[in-house]
């Protein structure tokens, strides 16, 4: 199993980093630190566990439905139902005190833990669970694999679902229910409908497609709790000759920073090279967090991993990492506009993970 090949690695690696232990923290928004050590992703309230050098989990949570889940989903883990979750949690790391505890990530651990951080001796130990999320097993690319396949059937779904007249939920619900029928665990989706107006994707809110408007998506499903991504943009009818022109843009930038993928370069290389052609272009503004969040992140336990790709972010990119490079930002003459792939890093470039053409399709208007 997945679950165990990382406990193992989980355990080997804390052993050379001299950690005897890990509180790791989890939500049902962002769970892939817990998850790593434990298999498990929260679905409500919140989660922590305390992992030993030797392997023992324990694990507390405070929503009697999740421990029942737990216990099913996660044999030979301690299960701890409590009323008091970081309380029992706090009294278990005092007895822990003389050794060196770690915790990740340390940004979301709960007020009363973080404020006691120096006397429990409880150090930042983030970057060291980073290094292990980002560079990922074999059997880990393996499941991001087939995750990338089931987004490109996802797509398929998508585009047949998109029909003048009908709501943007509609369009989401099918797709949801196709990756529900087909095993996914999961799917984090956005969507955008419409034209110049369109400044970004969310969640649906019942637009009707019509005529003419571009309908972006990112498809995000989950096989074994892991999330692979694709971008892509459609037009309700015959494209435009400014919406043609827009798309072969981004996929020049998606292109180049494909490209410039590989062992060695950084995340901020792989940015850059998707922000020169924009700036090639004369729309280099629409590279700024004004108009975009990222150029790219990380695929794995999280619907939105570590690294970032941006140009400011100067972590090394290595072989066994697996990100999506999606060049997403407003153009302003058509609006908003997606085009992302799935790829696997390599040690001379990458495997291309997400196989639907990069086209801007067009739907029946």
């Amino acid at each position: 199993m997945i679950a165990d090949e990382r406990r193992k690695r989980l355990a080997e690696a804390m052993a050379e980093e001299g950690l005897d232990a890990l509180l790791l923290y989890g939500n049902a928004w962002q769970c892939d630190y817990l998850r790593y050590a434990t298999d498990f992703g929260s679905l409500e309230g919140q989660a922590l566990a305390i992992v030993r050098n030797d392997g023992q989990i324990a694990l507390y949570l405070d929503s009697p439905l999740e421990a029942d889940r737990a216990a099913l989903d996660c044999p030979g883990i301690e299960i701890h139902l409590t009323r008091d979750l970081v309380g029992e949690v706090e009294r278990a790391l005092e007895r822990l005190r003389n050794q060196r505890i770690g915790a990740a990530p340390q940004r979301l651990l709960p007020r009363r833990l973080a404020v006691r951080a120096a006397d429990l001796k409880l150090g930042d130990e983030t970057a060291f669970l980073d290094r292990l999320l980002m560079r990922k097993l074999a059997s880990e690319i393996d499941a991001i694999r087939r995750a990338s396949r089931l987004a490109d059937e996802g797509y398929r779904v998508f585009m047949q679902a998109a029909r003048p007249g009908r709501a943007d939920y509609e369009l989401v619900a099918e797709t949801e229910a196709f990756f529900r029928a087909h095993g996914a665990d999961d799917n984090f989706q956005i969507i955008g409908v419409g034209g110049v107006e369109v400044r970004g994707m969310a969640p649906p809110s019942g637009k009707r497609l019509k005529r003419g408007d571009m309908v972006t998506t990112e498809l995000t499903p989950c096989v074994e709790g892991y999330y692979a991504q694709i971008c892509r943009t459609l037009v309700v009818g015959e494209a435009t000759p400014e919406q043609k022109a827009a798309h072969a843009l981004w996929r020049e930038s998606m292109e180049a920073g494909i490209a410039t993928v590989r062992d060695g370069v950084t995340a901020a290389d792989i940015a850059r090279a998707e922000n020169d052609v924009f700036r090639k272009h004369g729309l280099g503004q629409y590279t700024t967090s004004e108009y975009t969040r990222v150029r790219g992140h990380g695929m794995g336990l999280f619907a939105d991993s570590k690294p970032h790709l941006l140009e400011d972010v100067t972590t090394r990119i290595e072989a066994g990492m697996a990100l999506v490079v999606h060049p997403n930002t407003y153009h302003p003459v058509v609006g908003y506009m997606v085009l992302g792939d799935g790829v696997a890093v390599t040690k001379d470039g990458c495997e291309l993970l997400t196989r639907t053409p990069r086209e801007l399709f067009s739907v029946p208007g």
